[in-house]
């Protein structure tokens, strides 16, 4: 068999991982393309191993360590999502980035009080400190 074969199923395989990392937005999705580009370096390992007659099969060996460590990952990743979901009600990964945006800009001190900043400051501040107490407990 061709090497050409697997390798542009790989690179098939890979491109669809990209582009699901690049534009979905539910974070489930986003690791499940992660796996997919996980396989894809996968099955490149075993193609280049068998093409190569490598008789030590250094590249199954390789890919049984990644197939360890993307299950490790995934694992990891799911509990991260878990806990996200039930702390925020969403996995949305756009919503999620706008959120720490947010808290980051109303914890941030202001040097001098003036018109805008210091009533909204004020403000804010509390409101601040409220959604980090919900979302810690």
């Amino acid at each position: 068999m061709h090497l050409a074969y697997p390798a542009v199923l790989a690179a098939l395989l890979f491109c669809t991982g990209l582009y699901g990392v690049l534009a979905r937005r539910n974070a489930i999705l986003v690791l499940m393309s992660v796996e997919l580009m996980l396989n894809a370096v996968n099955l490149n390992l075993v193609a280049f191993d068998v093409w190569l007659r490598d008789t030590l099969h250094s590249g199954q060996a390789l890919t049984l360590f990644t197939i360890a460590i993307a299950a490790a990952e995934i694992g990891i990743g799911l509990a991260i999502v878990l806990a996200v979901h039930r702390n925020r009600g969403s996995s949305d990964v756009d919503r999620l980035r706008d959120t720490a945006e947010t808290d980051a800009a109303e914890t941030l001190p202001v040097d001098e009080p003036d018109e805008t900043h210091g009533t909204e400051d004020q403000a804010t501040a509390p409101a601040g400190k409220a959604k980090k107490a919900e979302a810690t407990a």
